[in-house]
């Protein structure tokens, strides 16, 4: 019976299967009525041979590490949080040495009873007791927990270990991101830009290359030897004047050769498809995610060394922040004092330039390197400011204007840190004229910093991931 053919179906016959001779495998096909009869093939299974070449890491221990530090994470994390307050934030950028206790890292073990059973075991030193002595067990329970030290003696030593660089970072950075940089047009990480790519042999007539395709077509019809044309006019010329001369064999004699070019210059066309070249251009990553920090610092005379310090060190915070998690950000320091100026990151560091105070020129000086070099379209624009609040009354209208009409607009976020002394007298001039911004614009956020381990708690909540 072949698939296909009409075979009228009675009484039992569909339980009777038919066998089918399609598959050089054991199958069977089951008829019914119409021939529209389902096939079932049992194949046998293909071997296949997986070889694994990716190459094991260089420590053997690497996944045992990772197991371990994600069972004990919740008290990495506050081991981490005491280093944060203990360290400096110049010295964040490495290791860490993380002590955690014993009992946490204690795992559970099935183990005998000690108050119930028998058991046989050699007490050294015995001079009291026989072998087959009956020895009462002490009334007491089950032992208790060990390892727990006396007020004069020795405990259980914590078990310490050392974090790595990007273990540490991973955890010191945690829930943080740069505000509203995921926005709705700005949810792709990288567009599609068309580049120059060579030449292609076929394309859209208008990327045609007149200039690579002669130039191929010249090469072809040269390697070819295609007859030129002033040859073919110069056999021209001699059969006129022979004609001329009624010189019968030679004006054969030229009628054939100039057939002959003739046929030959049709053969090796002047050009060709295959001369053709067409201008090639490749699809290219483009990131669109690009952001600029601008850094904003006043080094006037009122800022005292400690805090400039401050300053410093909630910069050198932001700055490891930005490099570990955005390629795409560019870093522009300003520091300001009557005038403001970009500066390189040492010079914004470490720089010993001091005179009054004037906000205003360090937001104009932004402005300016805004319309010189990053257009609003293509860049997302953010900004930090840190002052000790300090500020001339005539330039806060200035200053003010400035934030609502300039910089605030084409800014994504704009932080004001404000670093004063443990003691301060009241609120600065700066602080109660930013109040007003506070609940007209959302991206726009203040905080105050006192002492370096502030410094933290103020950076997270800053730029806490939205």
């Amino acid at each position: 019976m072949r698939v296909g053919d009409r075979e009228q179906v009675t009484g039992n016959s569909l339980l009777n299967p038919v066998p089918c001779h399609l598959f050089p495998t054991p199958c069977s096909l089951l008829p019914v009525p119409y021939s529209l009869s389902p096939v079932t093939c049992h194949l046998s299974p293909i071997p296949m041979h997986v070889i694994d070449r990716r190459q094991n890491p260089k420590s053997k221990s690497l996944g045992n590490r990772g197991r371990f530090v994600r069972r004990v994470k919740s008290h990495i994390r506050k081991a981490v949080g005491e280093a944060i307050r203990n360290r400096k934030v110049a010295d964040l950028d490495s290791s860490e040495k993380v002590s955690v206790s014993s009992s946490d890292v204690s795992e559970p073990n099935f183990h005998f009873q000690p108050g119930t059973g028998d058991r046989e075991f050699v007490l050294p030193g015995n001079q009291s007791y026989q072998r087959g002595d009956r020895i009462r067990k002490p009334r007491s329970g089950a032992g208790g927990i060990g390892a727990s030290g006396s007020a004069d003696g020795e405990g259980e030593d914590s078990f310490v270990f050392m974090l790595s660089r990007e273990e540490f970072l991973e955890l010191f950075f945690e829930d943080l991101e740069l505000p509203n940089l995921a926005k709705k047009k700005l949810k792709s990480l990288a567009s599609s830009v068309r580049t120059r790519a060579g030449f292609a042999s076929d394309g859209a007539p208008q990327r045609l290359n007149l200039k690579q395709t002669m130039r191929r077509s010249l090469s072809r019809r040269i390697a070819l030897r295609r007859p030129k044309q002033i040859e073919l006019q110069s056999l021209l010329d001699q059969i006129e004047q022979a004609r001329t001369d009624q010189n019968e064999a030679e004006i054969q004699r030229l009628a054939d050769e100039i057939e002959l070019m003739k046929r030959r210059m049709r053969s090796v066309a002047y050009l060709d498809t295959v001369d053709l070249r067409y201008n090639r251009f490749d699809v290219t990553p483009k990131p669109t995610t690009q952001a600029v920090m601008f850094c904003l610092m006043d080094t006037s005379a009122s800022m005292t060394e400690d805090l400039k310090e401050l300053a410093k060190r909630f910069y050198m915070l932001l700055h490891l922040f930005l490099v570990r998690h955005y390629q795409a950000v560019e870093l522009v320091f300003i520091r300001h004092t009557y005038t403001a100026s970009e500066v390189d990151e040492d010079t914004f560091f470490h720089g010993r330039e001091t005179g009054g105070t004037i906000v205003s020129s360090a937001l104009e000086e932004m402005a300016t390197i805004v319309k010189n070099r990053y257009p609003v379209a293509d860049w997302n624009i953010y900004a930090a400011q840190a002052s000790d609040g300090h500020n001339f009354d005539h330039d806060m209208p200035r200053t003010l204007t400035l934030l609502e009409k300039t910089i605030l607009p084409i800014c994504q976020y704009y932080a004001y840190i404000e670093v004063n002394g443990e003691v301060t007298s009241g609120e600065s001039l700066l602080w109660d004229e930013y109040s007003s911004l506070v609940d007209r614009y959302p991206h726009f956020a203040r905080a105050q910093v006192s002492e370096p381990s502030a410094i933290y708690p103020v950076f997270r909540k800053l730029f806490a991931a939205t």
